[in-house]
């Protein structure tokens, strides 16, 4: 077989195989396939050397049959609209998976913030909601914080929408600052929801979570949290990476120096008492747990057969390919599947929209005890569908996700 590595063709091959197993009707099918609806957009931004730049950026709502859309907003160098459309496709099923009443969207601006001063950052996030703002909303779509965006720019945005309608819409985005109408427990909510479905693997493959060892890819917002999350229950993360490179320790990690020593340097790199290892390398050490927490397209043909981890939680969305599958399924490798192991964050998106619309607030505790709940109870979906099927988990996740969305499309009269 030979690898297809772009991220919507590989969407659309997934679709295919769980479509395939639950015998959906051809059109159907066919529907699922392809995103609702497109918008592409330029941005001019007034830089602060004077000169305007023009900024491309896009905008997919992939299928709002069971309710408005949501996705997030990535500023990415590499973006390209397959990436979009292909995650907002996974947020599609990412949303049913978890049965919260939401579609799938996604939105991202090609981009380099590294390069770029705050007014300029925040210049450009306002001019992408004055382009997509007739084509979102708190009953359309809602945006929300994904690569290189954060709750500041979730503010700018929600900002700039509520000036255009006149008033204070808190919200048409999530993820935004606690005194904006945030949600408590946003900060840490998908990597809470990937411990938790990491809590319920280690069950059935027989993990002691205490001294259990752990590698995660990515020392970002997730990579970070997931450190100090798993530490907390007992956990040991040996190795930990981020775009410039990885460390490790057998011994463990403190991820508190670890941050520390990124914020000052801006890389893991050249933390004290630990062996520099390459990103590649961080992915097949021997542990029980591997956590790819950055980019799609890490674990590939190419390299998953050297994978020696018991468990792969897949924190990035997409981050294992069609052929790396098949072959981490017959090495036994347990996968908890990217749109099942990460959907912490856009079910504690859609809590957080819940309260602004009702202008209600939980406490921390009340978010992530619903939180547990929403997703243990979504982990025994796929795992005992994964058991009557006779398929793996990423299969069994799609043939929850497409059957939910399959049948509200059905019931709407639109195929």
């Amino acid at each position: 077989m030979t690898e297809q590595l772009n991220p919507f063709k590989m969407a659309q091959a997934q679709l295919d195989k769980a479509a395939k197993k639950l015998n959906l009707d051809p059109q159907m099918h066919a529907f699922l396939r392809e995103p609702m609806r497109e918008l592409w957009v330029s941005i001019p931004v007034r830089m602060d050397d004077g000169t305007t730049k023009i900024f491309r950026g896009f905008r997919v709502q992939y299928n709002d049959a069971r309710g408005p859309t949501k996705g997030g907003i990535r500023f990415h160098p590499e973006e390209t609209v397959d990436t979009v459309r292909a995650l907002s496709a996974w947020m599609t099923w990412k949303c049913a998976t978890v049965n919260i009443p939401y579609g799938g969207s996604k939105g991202g601006i090609i981009c380099n913030t590294k390069e770029m001063s705050q007014g300029e950052i925040e210049r450009l996030a306002r001019g992408y909601i004055d382009q997509i703002w007739r084509f979102i909303g708190p009953e359309k779509d809602i945006p929300a914080p994904d690569v290189y965006t954060n709750p500041q720019i979730m503010a700018w945005m929600m900002d700039e929408y509520s000036k255009i309608m006149g008033y204070n819409v808190p919200a048409v985005i999530t993820g935004k600052p606690i005194p904006l109408g945030g949600s408590l427990g946003r900060g840490d909510a998908t990597a809470m929801g990937v411990v938790y479905t990491i809590r319920e693997a280690a069950k059935i493959v027989g993990i002691d979570l205490k001294g259990a060892t752990v590698a995660i890819q990515g020392y970002g917002n997730a990579g970070y949290n997931l450190s100090r999350l798993l530490a907390k229950r007992g956990c040991k993360v040996i190795a930990v990476c981020d775009s410039k490179g990885g460390i490790l320790n057998d011994e463990g990690l403190d991820y508190e120096a670890v941050k520390e020593h990124k914020n000052k340097t801006r890389s893991v790199i050249g933390f004290p008492g630990a062996k520099q290892i390459t990103g590649e390398e961080l992915l097949t050490l021997k542990c029980d747990f591997v956590i790819p927490a950055a980019l799609e397209n890490q674990i590939t043909g190419r390299n998953a057969d050297n994978i020696k981890a018991k468990v792969v939680a897949e924190a990035a969305n997409g981050p294992v390919t069609l052929e790396a599958d098949e072959i981490l399924s017959k090495k036994g490798v347990f996968q908890v599947p990217d749109f099942l192991c990460n959907a912490g964050g856009v079910t504690v998106s859609y809590f957080e929209w819940v309260q602004n619309i009702y202008g209600y607030y939980w406490t921390e505790e009340e978010v992530y005890e619903k939180l547990d709940k929403k997703m243990t109870k979504a982990f025994y979906d796929v795992y005992e569908m994964a058991k009557r099927e006779s398929v793996d988990n990423r299969t069994a996740a799609y043939m929850v996700a497409v059957d939910r969305v399959a049948e509200a499309v059905r019931l709407r009269g639109w195929v």
